[in-house]
């Protein structure tokens, strides 16, 4: 049997804590399920890779990596790589339906003006002082 390092349980538990914070998020609606679920299985992934360290030294061997934290770390940043992917093409749709929605709004506020729909303010200077 084989121990853990003091790197991996601090990764592992590091990562379960995380788990835990992503359910408290979306318990309390500050995250969608959408993304807590990419969090959560990225976090157990770690927690797995961390405390197992056979799986952990598998993968490090079949990818043909040196060390197991250089492992862990690859791993870590094709996550935050995927994830500023998914957030920049997220933030690309919201950005083109932004305009779309604002292209809108312009038309149909044309549109009332044009009707005469839309009463001027009465900040004009018509108050008699």
């Amino acid at each position: 049997m084989e121990f853990l390092s003091r790197t991996q349980i601090i990764l592992a538990l590091g990562a379960v804590g995380l788990a835990l914070f992503v359910l408290e998020l979306v318990r309390s609606r500050r995250l969608s399920e959408e993304y807590s679920l990419l969090w959560v299985v990225a976090s157990t992934a770690v927690a797995v890779l961390g405390f197992t360290t056979p799986l952990l030294r598998g993968i490090t061997r079949a990818l043909g990596i040196l060390y197991e934290t250089s492992t862990v770390f690859a791993l870590g940043l094709a996550f935050t790589t995927v994830m500023l992917l998914f957030n920049s093409v997220k933030l690309s749709r919201l950005s083109h339906e932004n305009r779309q929605l604002t292209r809108e709004l312009a038309f149909l506020r044309l549109a009332l003006e044009e009707q005469g729909a839309v009463t001027q303010t009465p900040s004009d200077g018509g108050g008699g002082a």
